[in-house]
């Protein structure tokens, strides 16, 4: 079993920086792909970034390419997504996922799913 709780985020300016950590428990959590998405206020949610369960590899949705990057630390049970150059269109309620298959996370169909956290950015 693994539960995983997004933290990090907040209101921060356009252009600006934020970093979002998923603290996971349970001991298998260097087997599952690790993945972000976002969701905002009247929208689908969308993908956003995902990490294999040994960090080598990584993915990215074209919106946040050069902008964001996803790394995780296995000995601490924690996957980062750190976001800069903030737009205001990156505000959204932002969703930390888990799953066996790298094919799973990334298209939305993971086990696991955090709470979320807001992350606003102004213009």
């Amino acid at each position: 079993q693994v539960q995983v709780v997004e933290s990090g985020g907040g209101l921060v300016q356009a252009g600006g920086s934020l970093r979002l950590s998923c603290a996971a428990s349970g001991r298998t959590f260097s087997s599952y792909a690790m993945a972000w998405f976002r969701q905002a206020p009247g929208k689908a949610r969308d993908f956003v970034a995902a990490i294999s369960w040994g960090g080598v590899n990584t993915y990215y949705a074209d919106s946040v390419k050069g902008r964001f990057t996803i790394s995780r630390d296995n000995t601490k049970n924690t996957v980062y997504l750190q976001m800069n150059s903030l737009k205001p269109e990156d505000t959204a309620v932002y969703y930390c996922a888990a799953d066996p298959r790298v094919s799973e996370v990334t298209t939305g169909r993971g086990d696991y799913w955090g709470q979320g956290t807001q992350v606003t950015v102004s213009s």
